[in-house]
């Protein structure tokens, strides 16, 4: 088995948020890469390989998605994500303020794997952060294509810029 540290996909248009995020992680010591998309446009960019990832988008290990973004919300990167050949086995955590029954209904329809309401409060924050740190990081098997090593996943015909 591959032993590099699987990246992680943070897709998160709040700076506040973001920045809350990635020190939450960095407080649990996480050192796995951490790709950051702060729009959904951004996170199928990465998906697809376009644009400034067109180079550089290892398949991650676990994607933290908001539901509430702009250009294309999380819904729209989620439905693309579980259609995605590659992409399908990634799992899908919905990291999100938002509670709303047809948010988490509709995540879970579309193949979320799981649905976090951000907690307001840092302590707890942190607390959730580290869950999900010890389940999908470190408990949890990566799906084989996480796992492979780095490779051009673009359909024949593609370029990077296409």
């Amino acid at each position: 088995m591959n032993e590099r540290l699987l990246t992680i996909l943070l897709v998160e248009d709040n700076p506040a948020d973001l920045e809350l995020t990635l020190r939450a992680l960095r407080k649990h010591k996480v050192s796995n890469p951490i790709a950051v998309a702060r729009d959904g446009e951004e996170a199928l960019d990465y998906i697809h390989m376009r644009g400034r990832f067109a180079t550089e988008a290892p398949v991650p290990g676990l994607i933290l998605l908001d539901i509430h973004l702009p250009k294309v919300d999380g819904i729209g990167v989620l439905r693309e994500v579980k259609a995605h050949p590659v992409y399908r086995t990634v799992p899908v955590v919905m990291l999100t303020t938002s509670q709303e029954e047809t948010d988490i209904r509709t995540s879970y329809e579309l193949g979320v794997n799981s649905y976090i309401a951000k907690p307001v409060n840092f302590d707890k924050f942190l607390e959730v952060v580290g869950r999900i740190d010890l389940y999908w990081l470190l408990t949890n098997v990566a799906p084989p294509a996480a796992r492979a090593a780095p490779k051009d996943r673009r359909p024949s015909g593609e370029g990077p810029d296409e």
